[in-house]
């Protein structure tokens, strides 16, 4: 049941962040048009007044329709996924909904490998179930080796007895002992040992197996987020260093030193720039909520990585 829970977290948080990434590139698409917007018109402006040449215009119109044309496909992108958000949420057929978080980011704490792995082994309910697998599959063995030895059994009576018993009468005792030695049975209990010794064999390779499997999924879960942290702060440098880039090829098209190509290539620079936040932002947090899974925390992990969002 826990690990049930851990599967569900993660599939909605997978889903919720898409969510919320696709809401955020609608933003910077409409952010993207607005500004293609005032280039057109500042293009068009110098055209009609003959300090700049027709293509100029054109390439602002091309950019401007570019723009468009990707903020329609963000708005489509995004109700899809939200679509897909109220299905694995459980929501009715047509709920109307907004998403409240809007790109959550929280800087990861840090956590060695080895602090990670003994949060697993000692919260992943399918290890601890496989560990409890491991011990019945030895108590069965036991058991069976156990046919092997003599058993003793005793019994004991008391009531009365004969024709009119009354209180008066005495009880009637009777008590018997049992010696049972299995002489002929040696061929069944070594079957039965045989059978035992192969569960508990299989029960052994499946819990080194999931072991196995736990602690690569840790260490790729620490990767993952280790790598989206730099990501994210080197996505959030890039977006400054872009913006500052268009602000000064728009001021020289609008001195006359230079043409639309350098504005528009700048304009393409900003929103690769947002593109690649969006996702490194979204990377990170879906590996935030991969990492609590691969521990066996997940509920409490989003709530410590997101701090209760």
């Amino acid at each position: 049941y826990k690990d049930a829970r851990d599967l569900v977290i993660l599939s909605v948080g997978y889903t919720y962040l898409q969510a919320i990434a696709d809401e955020a590139r609608i933003e910077t698409a409409d952010a993207q048009m607005k500004t293609a917007q005032t280039l057109y018109d500042q293009a068009s402006d110098q055209v009609t007044a003959g300090t700049s040449p027709a293509i100029d215009g054109l390439r602002a119109q091309v950019e401007l329709k570019t723009r468009q044309q990707q903020l329609i496909q963000a708005k489509n992108d995004f109700a899809i996924e939200k679509l897909t958000l109220a299905r694995v949420i459980g929501l009715a057929p047509g709920q109307e909904f907004e998403l409240v978080d809007k790109s959550p980011y929280e800087p990861f704490a840090g956590m060695t490998v080895d602090e990670a792995l003994k949060r697993a082994y000692d919260a992943r309910s399918d290890f601890q179930a496989a560990q409890a697998d491991v011990r019945s599959a030895q108590y069965s063995r036991k058991a069976a080796e156990a046919g092997y030895l003599p058993s003793f059994s005793v019994s004991a009576d008391y009531g009365l007895a004969g024709t009119y018993p009354n209180v008066n009468t005495h009880g009637v005792f009777d008590a018997r002992g049992t010696l049972t030695i299995p002489i002929f049975q040696g061929g069944r209990v070594h079957g039965d040992v045989l059978q035992a010794d192969a569960r508990l064999e299989q029960s052994r390779q499946r819990l080194e197996n999931l072991r196995a499997q736990i602690d690569a999924d840790v260490r790729t879960a620490l990767l993952n987020v280790e790598s989206g942290e730099e990501q994210v702060a080197v996505a959030r440098s890039n977006i400054d260093l872009a913006e500052q880039t268009l602000a000064q090829a728009r001021d020289r098209f609008r001195a006359g030193v230079t043409d639309t190509v350098e504005v528009v290539q700048a304009q393409e620079a900003v929103a690769s720039a947002h593109d690649s936040y969006i996702s490194s932002l979204y990377r990170d947090n879906y590996a935030k909520i991969s990492l609590a899974r691969a521990m066996g925390l997940a509920e409490e992990g989003v709530k410590e990585y997101f701090k209760g969002n």
